[in-house]
């Protein structure tokens, strides 16, 4: 069924140890905690690929544990980023349900644009890290780094992609600026995220077109904006415009905005969302060993078996 014979969604086949911690980007002045998922060295399989993954608006570095603890045990070094001022500490303690507090809370220029500066800024100390913590540190390629994210995740995903974005107020009009990261091979947006407010007269594709990196987006019918009310057709017109060759789309059929993240918030329980994991965790796998190993048989399964693999659980579109 599969490009190998242990994949199963079901099975973990390596250990999987985590590590907290934070950098400090000193020339802003700024902490970014991070969750680390690693392999322990029993059994795993010398250098690893680097994936870093930024959470949704409202989240931390503590989502989607489902997935990274999956793809870490299959011989990858996760990497989760807590943003902070887009992150949990915008509800927790706060009166109400987060989503209607995060309602009331207006995502800023400045607020998106130091999501992006993090990552760079994350990128640059890992080298050194990586030095001062030798066993986990030694298990690191970073030569060979993806990218990720969920929602407001996805959108710094976008950016590290090559989307472009409209410049700041004072820029002069239609201007646009990039936040391109070209240490990355690949990327996986889950829920990507269009652009809300559109610079006049200047078509999509501008934004969009850019983005070069092998990518991999994933939505489904029910994946509504939380904060935004804007239904999963938005979202897929973001993977229409992009300008990537290899460029993959996976709508689950009644796939809703929170399974990527491991909780439900507060959607009511949806009887799909076990075999929804399953999909998105072995379909991840799938994409990071074809485009970060190279896995030949992983991309013909990709682009062939799995979609038979999906049945009539959604729809899968490849290059």
């Amino acid at each position: 069924m599969f490009w190998k014979k242990d994949i199963n969604p079901k099975s973990e086949p390596l250990k999987v140890l985590l590590r907290r911690g934070a950098f400090f980007d000193s020339a802003r002045g700024r902490t970014i905690p991070f969750k680390l998922y690693y392999p322990s060295g029993e059994g795993s399989p010398g250098k690893m690929p680097v994936i870093i993954w930024s959470h949704g608006y409202g989240g931390n570095r503590d989502g989607a544990g489902f997935l990274s603890r999956y793809v870490a045990s299959h011989g990858y070094v996760i990497i989760h980023l807590t943003h902070t001022g887009s992150d949990s500490s915008l509800w927790e303690g706060k009166p109400g349900h987060p989503w209607d507090v995060l309602r009331k809370s207006p995502i800023t220029r400045a607020m998106t644009v130091e999501r992006f500066q993090d990552v760079p800024a994350v990128l640059n100390q890992l080298p050194g890290w990586a030095a001062e913590n030798a066993d986990v540190g030694a298990l690191m390629d970073l030569n060979t780094m993806g990218m990720s994210g969920h929602s407001f995740g996805a959108m710094t995903t976008q950016a590290m992609a090559g989307e472009n974005f409209p410049g700041d107020d004072d820029a002069p009009a239609g201007e646009l600026v990039s936040y391109k990261e070209n240490r990355f091979k690949a990327a996986i947006a889950y829920s990507p995220v269009p652009i809300r407010k559109l610079v006049a007269e200047t078509p999509e594709k501008h934004f969009y077109g850019p983005i070069s990196l092998p990518i991999f987006y994933m939505t489904g019918t029910n994946d509504d904006s939380p904060l935004e009310g804007f239904t999963y057709d938005r979202r897929v017109v973001v993977y229409g415009y992009t300008g990537a060759a290899e460029k993959y789309l996976l709508v689950l059929k009644d796939g809703d905005h929170m399974v990527y993240n491991g909780t439900r918030g507060k959607l009511e329980a949806n009887p799909l969302r076990e075999p929804h994991e399953d999909f998105i965790k072995v379909m991840s796998l799938a994409f990071w060993e074809a485009y970060l190993k190279n896995d030949a048989a992983a991309l013909e399964w990709l682009n062939g078996g799995a979609k038979t693999w999906l049945g009539g659980a959604g729809e899968l579109k490849t290059p």
